[in-house]
This record gives C-alpha cells, structure tokens and sequence, in this order.
C-alpha cells in the first residue's frame, strides 16, 4: 500500500461530476482533478463521465458514476470540525443549499444525499470532561439542536 493515505471514492448516478464541483466550491484547499469517461463497450453510456478525481479541504475523493444501484445514507458521514460560530453557518449553509435537508444534533444531507456532521470542534472535549454533569449538559443541549449553537452549548456546558 502506499502511504499517500486512503481516498475515498463516493457513488453516484450520473452527477459525479457537478458533485465534485460542488464540494470543490464549499471547501478551502480544495481542487478538481483528472476526470475519466466510459470506452465503447463499458456498462455506462461511452463517452460520458465516469470518474472525477478531487481534493476537499485537503483530502482525495474520486466521484464516480456507478448507476442507481447504491445510494448514501447516514450509516456514513463527513464531520466538519468548526473553529467558530461563523465556520458552523458556513458550512451549514453550503452543505444544505440547493436542496439538501437540514437534520438533527449538526447532521445534514448535501443535495446528493451525502451525510454531514457540521460541529464545533470543542464539542469533542465537552463530552470527554471528567465531570459527566457538564458532558451530559453539552450532550442534553446538542440534542434539541438541529444546527449547533455554539454559544448555547456553552451555556449548557457551564451550567447556565
């Protein structure tokens, strides 16, 4: 194996190319690669798009079309670590828009069905705390969120 790291290689029916191009959009450090089509003789229509290679804030995808065969669901998703509130509505908002649904406790479906957790990255060390009260309190308050705030889990956090 190499030690390139693993790339992560997402299914679609047909839109592997305007995904790749969406998340291109919505991510920093983020480019479009090689893109491939079907030959002659090849399950899909010759000359259209198979595979698209990308890299999304840092890390390699290849978007294929592989047909209607296999959808996503939230037995796997992407977290977003977010730094700030301002980075949490970005992100929230990108991932959403142009028909993607908003869900609950920071996950949503982008428009093509790929799962997201959009979440501060503090949220890992509230729930972490020796002091269980505190974690559960965080826990509590993410629960009845569907976007994160993190100034209320703060606040929830702190007791407050």
């Amino acid at each position: 194996m190499t030690t390139d790291g693993f790339t992560t290689c997402l299914w679609f029916d047909g839109q592997a190319e305007e995904a790749a191009e969406f998340y291109v959009s919505v991510f920093k450090n983020s480019a479009l690669g090689a893109v491939t089509h079907y030959p002659e003789g090849a399950p899909g229509t010759a000359g259209t798009v198979l595979t698209v290679d990308f890299t999304a804030n840092g890390q390699r995808f290849v978007a294929l079309n592989g047909g209607p065969q296999f959808t996503f669901n939230e037995a796997v998703s992407f977290q977003v670590m977010c730094e700030s509130q301002e980075e949490v509505d970005h992100y929230w908002a990108k991932l959403v828009e142009g028909g993607g649904e908003p869900g609950p406790c920071g996950w949503l479906k982008d428009r093509f069905g790929v799962s997201w957790q959009v979440v501060p990255a503090r949220i890992e060390e509230m729930f972490r705390d020796e002091d269980t009260a505190r974690a559960a309190r965080a826990f509590k308050a993410m629960m009845s969120m569907g976007k994160l705030d993190i100034a209320e889990l703060e606040k929830a956090y702190a007791g407050q």
